[in-house]
């Protein structure tokens, strides 16, 4: 059986690592701290606190297991010496009325919509993989606007 490849940046295997770091150690020990609060409170069938600390314990257990899997089977993308549009790339797009907007192209486990961060499997990803400066696209918005766009820059 091969392995699942998860494509990402350089850049989200490296905050991959840091939140892992983060987890495996602060996380862990503000939980093993509150869960040492709880227990000393007493009578733990009827502890809030206790089962809030259970649960926090395991949410971040189940998240550490998610993050090692994809470091795991992380596949770093290099960057694109041509020019080209590709994962890690931070794009320029210019509508038809002139204003601009700002992506970069990113890996599924690394998209962040609200700071302009897109996935290469979007729509939008797949329409700008491979582009250059100058070249155009058209993108079908939600509501089924068609919008063209010229790429202003592409940089890495």
């Amino acid at each position: 059986m091969t392995k699942e490849r998860i494509p990402m940046t350089q850049r989200g295997y490296d905050k991959l690592q840091e939140t892992l770091r983060h987890l495996k150690t602060t996380r862990r020990e503000q939980i093993s701290e509150y869960m040492g609060s709880a227990i000393a409170d007493g009578d733990l069938r009827e502890s809030a606190a206790y089962d809030e600390a259970r649960m926090q314990q395991s949410e971040n257990e189940s998240r550490i297991v998610q993050i090692e899997h994809q470091l795991e089977n992380a596949q770093i993308i290099p960057e694109d010496a041509t020019g080209a549009i590709g994962l890690g790339a931070k794009v320029v797009l210019r509508d038809e009325k002139g204003k601009d907007r700002q992506f970069e192209l990113v890996g599924t486990y690394e998209v962040d919509v609200l700071k302009g961060r897109v996935s290469d499997a979007s729509p939008i990803g797949k329409a700008l993989e491979g582009k250059r400066a100058g070249d155009t696209l058209e993108l079908q918005g939600a509501k089924g606007a068609t919008t063209k766009f010229t790429v202003v820059s592409v940089e890495y």
